[in-house]
Parts: C-alpha cells; sequence; structure tokens
C-alpha cells in the first residue's frame, strides 16, 4: 500500500491536523475571527484573507508544494477562460484533462509504474524516483476537472480567479474532501449575507465538529492499535481474530474518516460556507448500491456526472451498462492508491455490483439478508483495501473464509455483524446531526462533554487515513 513516502510521525509532525491543538485553539479561530472583522471593514479582502489562510495550512506540510497547487489553479482556470470563447473545446478540454491526469499520475503513480517495470524486465539496477505524493492532490484534481468540463459544456457560470483559488484551496476540505463542485461553492462566497456572523450557524458548526473529533480521538484512534496488530501478523490470527481484525478495521476506517468529513463541514460551517455530506449511515445499507450512495458520496456523484454517464450510463445496454459500471470500479480503486490491492478492491466492487443487478433481475431480496451479504462482502473487501500486498490479503482471507468455522466463530461474527449494524444505525453523520439539531440547554451541555472528553485524549496526534490517497 503507498502512504505518502512519509513516516507516519513525521508526517503528522509537519500536517496541521483538525484534530490537533495548533488547528483546533490557534488556526481556526484567527481564520474566523479575521474573516468576519474584514466583512465589516474591508469585505474585498475576504477571498484574498481565505485563500492565504488556506495556502498556509496547506504549506505548514510542505511550503515546496504551494507553487504546485498555485500552478495547478492558474493552468487549469486560464484553460476554463480559453474554454469559453473557443470554436473548438475538445482540444482545450484534451490538454486540460491531461494536464491534470498527468500531473495526478506523476506524483501518485510513477514509482509503482517503475516498481512493476523493473518486475517485469528484471531490472536489477533500477532505482525509484521517491517522489513524495501532496496531500490533497486526487482531490484537487477532479475538482478541477469537473470545473473544466462544465467550462467545455458552457456550465460555468463566473469566472472570477480569486473565488476560483478560493475554491480550490478552502482549506476544511483541501487535504481530504469532500470532494465539492464549483456551482456548490463559489456563489457561497460571494453571497453577501455569508459575511455577516450566524450564531444558528456557529453552534451548528461547533456541533458537527465536535461529533467529528469525537469519532476520531475516541473511536478510531482507539482501534488503531487492534488493526495495526492483526495485520502485521495476519497468519498468527485465529479465525475469529481474522474476523475481529476486519471488524475493527471497518470501524476504523469509517469513524476516522467520517469523522474528518464532519469537522470539515463544521469548520466550513463557521464560515457559513455549507460542504456536501459525505456519509449517512453507510453500514446499514441494504445493497452495495446503497452503501455508495451512504459512502464517499461525493466521490460517488463525481465518478457517476464525470465518468458513468459520459461513458454512455445504462443508456446503451445491458451489456455496456455492466462495463460501464466495473470501469468506474476500476477507475474508483486505482484512483485511491497506487498498489494491487487497491486495483483489486475495485475490480471486486465492479463485479459485485454486475452480480447485483443480474441477482434484482430476478430475485426480491429481502432487506435483512441484503444488508448481511452486502455487510460481509464490504468486510472481505476492507480486508485488500488495508492490507499491505496480495499475499497478506490472501492470508487474511482465507483465514476467515475457512471451511473449518466452527460454532463459536459463526456466532463470534454473527455477534460482531449485528454490533456493526448498531452502531453504524446510531452512529451520527452530519445529515442526522444537521436534521436534529437544537439549539438548547441540553444539546449544549452534550457538545461541550463530547468536546472537552476528546481534548483530553489528544495527547498525541495521529494522522486521518484518507491523507495518503
Amino acid at each position: 500500500m503507498v502512504v505518502l513516502f512519509l513516516g507516519g510521525s513525521s508526517l503528522v509532525s509537519c500536517v496541521m491536523l483538525f484534530s490537533s491543538f495548533a488547528f483546533i485553539c490557534a488556526f481556526l479561530p484567527v481564520v474566523v475571527a479575521g474573516y468576519f472583522t474584514l466583512a465589516r471593514v474591508r469585505p474585498q479582502w475576504l477571498m484574498g484573507w481565505l485563500t492565504l489562510a488556506s495556502l498556509f495550512f496547506y504549506g505548514f506540510w510542505k511550503w515546496e508544494y504551494v507553487p504546485l497547487i498555485l500552478l495547478s489553479v492558474g493552468v487549469n482556470y486560464a484553460l476554463s477562460v480559453q474554454l469559453q470563447g473557443a470554436k473548438k473545446k475538445w482540444p482545450l478540454l484534451t490538454l486540460g484533462i491531461l494536464f491534470n491526469v498527468g500531473l495526478l499520475g506523476f506524483f501518485k503513480y510513477v514509482d509503482f509504474f517503475l516498481e512493476n517495470y523493473f518486475a517485469v524486465t528484471g531490472a536489477t539496477d533500477g532505482q525509484l524516483l521517491g517522489v513524495i505524493l501532496p496531500l490533497g492532490i486526487s482531490f484537487f484534481t477532479f475538482q478541477q476537472i469537473a470545473y473544466l468540463v462544465d467550462a467545455a459544456q458552457g456550465k460555468v457560470e463566473e469566472f472570477s480567479w480569486l473565488r476560483y483559488t478560493t475554491f480550490v484551496t478552502f482549506f476544511p476540505q483541501l487535504i481530504a474532501g469532500p470532494i465539492v463542485h464549483h456551482a456548490g461553492m463559489m456563489p457561497q462566497f460571494a453571497t453577501p449575507e455569508n459575511q455577516r456572523v450566524n450564531w444558528h450557524n456557529i453552534a451548528l458548526g461547533v456541533t458537527i465538529f465536535a461529533f467529528g473529533l469525537g469519532k476520531k480521538i475516541l473511536i478510531a484512534d482507539n482501534l488503531s492499535p487492534e488493526v495495526a496488530a492483526g495485520f502485521a501478523d495476519v497468519g498468527a490470527l485465529s479465525v475469529l481474530e481474522a474476523w475481529q481484525t476486519a471488524l475493527a478495521y471497518a470501524g476504523q476506517l469509517y469513524f476516522d474518516f467520517s469523522g474528518y468529513t464532519d469537522m470539515a463541514i463544521g469548520a466550513a460551517l463557521l464560515l457559513n460556507v455549507r460542504l456536501p455530506f459525505n456519509f449517512n449511515q453507510p453500514y446499514t445499507a441494504t445493497s452495495l448500491q446503497d452503501f455508495w450512495r451512504r459512502w464517499h458520496m461525493t466521490l460517488t456523484q463525481f465518478l457517476t456526472e464525470y465518468i458513468y454517464f459520459p461513458l454512455g450510463g445504462s443508456r446503451k445496454g445491458v451489456i455496456r451498462t455492466y462495463l460501464n459500471i466495473f470501469l468506474v470500479f476500476l477507475i474508483s480503486g486505482f484512483w485511491h492508491g497506487a498498489g494491487w490491492t487497491f486495483v483489486l478492491w475495485g475490480v471486486a466492487h465492479g463485479v459485485w455490483m454486475m452480480l447485483e443487478r443480474v441477482v434484482k433481475r430476478w430475485v426480491t431480496v429481502p432487506d435483512v439478508l441484503g444488508w448481511a451479504v452486502t455487510m460481509l462482502f464490504v468486510l472481505s473487501s476492507w480486508v485488500v483495501f488495508r492490507a499491505p500486498d496480495l499475499a497478506t490479503a490472501q492470508t487474511m482471507l482465507l483465514k476467515m473464509w475457512t471451511p473449518e468455522l466452527s460454532w463459536e466463530t459463526v456466532m463470534g461474527v454473527g455477534s460482531g455483524l449485528g454490533l456493526t449494524y448498531i452502531i453504524g444505525k446510531i452512529a451520527l453523520d452530519a445529515p442526522q446531526i444537521w436534521e436534529r439539531f437544537k439549539p438548547n440547554f441540553w444539546w449544549g451541555v452534550s457538545t461541550i462533554a463530547l468536546f472537552v472528553a476528546s481534548m483530553i485524549s489528544l495527547n498525541k496526534a495521529t494522522e486521518f487515513l484518507y491523507f495518503q490517497f
């Protein structure tokens, strides 16, 4: 598995994590206070303030990559302006897509391709480049491709360089999403009402941020040691321990990534900016299609709108529909990381989605059975997603799906699945918090208690899992 080409501790020490004292107690309050102060005295400086703050946030990790993101922004914006008046749009659009994919490909995949080339050719003197993966490049690349495509189709309504730069670099979503769309973001920066303090938004933003912080610190980080120990020596695990490790990772990944997304949504809301929801209780899904409507929702929306539909969607017959589904998930797998485990994970999801469609053409699957089968598949596929290599994934899956399952193991797995459903049902994601938010005394006490408990546990910084993607 590709991991940022940095050790975990060194990465944490140089990234301003949402779950850090530096971000919570210094950076975020200063940005919010500065934003509303400027809104009163120099509103024309607001976009500049957010852009500079976002570049500082990004450069806190590695200043050398600030010019890279500015180059990406500048080239994409220039191409989008040219597309607006071009008679032949496809050459410029093709150039823009190749630029973005090429930039992403070099930084994220060049060593993967070199490693496999050396393995195939038997080269013993070849050296990897050791390229450091820029944080967030997968996310801001997708967002800018969408902007270019929409510009070519005449769907872009404004061409403000400063607002575009703010849209791409906006710090809450810059590093790990959610993937945002220009049509939903740029108008918010230009809305006068969003330049005034909104105490309801601040209260709701703090609440969502606190829930996300609690997910990360109190749950995901406490599951991390068990997951790391299990995958470090899969050969020593019993069947039940293999299932426990898979379940622990499913919990860690969900609470870590949804926690990050909640914190991003909460932080943005302090500035009256609404980011899209990214999770909606995914472990209650009754099919894999339902799962992808609930998990990493903005990625699903992007892949559907900018890959699945352009390929023809479901408009060109059953065989073509299945092929398009497979290609979308293959791309999704490879987007997540430069490794064969990610490719296999994407292939598995694509094949399962096709099988699901075939079954549903002939059989009505009860929700309970659909949920159980879906969760068993998701848990198994997470093993491939997390494993450092295919051999480790194979060993773990063979352990989990051995024909020699004991009754105790079956009962243990069943209990684990039941717990997964309960946790998935009661774990509040941003949509549920938003819907149930009540700014009263007891809600405030609960939020403060959760926030304080999380802050007390900030004794060490741990990276967010999706930073590596």
